[in-house]
């Protein structure tokens, strides 16, 4: 489902610890520290909104560069540069987005880049909640949205909280889940493709059995053919991340892209719609390729339930190239 709307993350906590002998000072980059602490976490989230709000009303791809990073980076800054291209004035009308009722899922880390998630009511989504990833490279780097994902409240999952209400990350490989977190965008888009060995991790839905069954209805018809491509992201470009449930599983979050290619042989191809036009390169006469960027956050069940599945929370995609052949 192509996504028709978008959004638009001070410090990584540095430990300063001050005996009566001196001060020594416990650096993230080695130390076992909190990613952020929770002051700090809902300043990168007042700051995401703020601008949010600002890219909203002006269509400034340059503003949205300020908040967001990774996959939803890449889906919003197309977004963006179309509307803009479209509506140069912007939209002073925009409803500003709020997020209320904010909880923090602060992860212990060392090492860079750090991450945390915040789960956010948002009056752009009724009742459903935002699970928004931040994450930043380096202690001098704003915090920036790399995930969104939009969750009914009912469907929430519940978080692995310790002693001290720091959350659980998981890692990308050793994970003891059904799928290793670094391996999902390659299973999700092999499944996508194939339908066989990725199958069993899978639960039907909307975002599985129901794309594959719509492609094969729209693969070729009288008029035009479709193709697709589907490419697992690497993980050094959207990296996958992944928060441990109480049920043994976790939530991972990951990205993935997906191309699509319409051909009308012999006929004209006639381009409608203006986002599409104004990301187009090339002329479409027979042929137009789209490129989309998918973000995903799925529970995944631990290795040893036998009867576990990959269950879709959220899947947002954006189109992000068109070319015209």
């Amino acid at each position: 489902m192509t996504r028709r709307r978008w959004s638009l993350t001070a410090a990584v906590l540095l430990l300063t610890l001050m005996p009566v002998t001196g001060c020594v000072t416990v650096h993230g980059e080695r130390a076992f520290v909190p990613a952020v602490t929770k002051a700090e976490a809902a300043k990168a989230l007042d700051r995401f909104t703020r601008l949010n709000n600002d890219a909203k009303r002006s269509y400034d791809p340059a503003v949205l560069a300020k908040a967001e990073t990774g996959a939803l980076g890449a889906m919003d800054h197309a977004t963006m540069t179309a509307r803009h291209k479209n509506h140069p004035e912007g939209n002073p009308a925009a409803v500003p987005l709020t997020l209320t009722d904010a909880h923090y899922l602060i992860p212990e880390q060392r090492g860079w880049p750090k991450w945390f998630a915040a789960d956010a009511l948002s009056n752009a989504s009724g009742t459903s909640r935002w699970l928004l990833l931040f994450q930043r490279s380096a202690v001098g780097d704003p915090w920036k949205v790399s995930y969104l994902s939009v969750v009914p409240a009912d469907q929430m999952p519940t978080f692995v909280l310790d002693h001290d209400g720091h959350a659980e990350p998981v890692p990308l490989d050793d994970s003891g889940l059904l799928v290793e977190p670094g391996r999902l965008s390659a299973a999700y888009t092999s499944y996508l493709q194939t339908g066989t060995a990725a199958t069993l991790a899978f639960a039907d839905g909307p975002q599985t059995s129901q794309v594959r069954r719509q492609r094969r209805k729209d693969a070729s018809t009288s008029a035009a053919v479709t193709e697709y491509a589907d490419q697992p992201v690497d993980a050094g470009e959207f990296p996958p991340v992944g928060l441990r449930t109480t049920d043994g599983g976790a939530v991972v979050f990951f990205a993935s892209r997906h191309q699509s290619r319409l051909t009308t042989p012999g006929k004209p191809l006639n381009v409608d719609d203006p986002e599409t036009k104004a990301l187009m390169t090339g002329t479409p006469r027979n042929s137009v390729t789209l490129v989309r960027v998918a973000e995903q956050a799925v529970t995944v069940p631990p290795a040893n339930d036998a009867q576990g599945k990959v269950v879709f929370l959220s899947r947002l995609q954006s189109l992000v190239s068109a070319k015209g052949a």
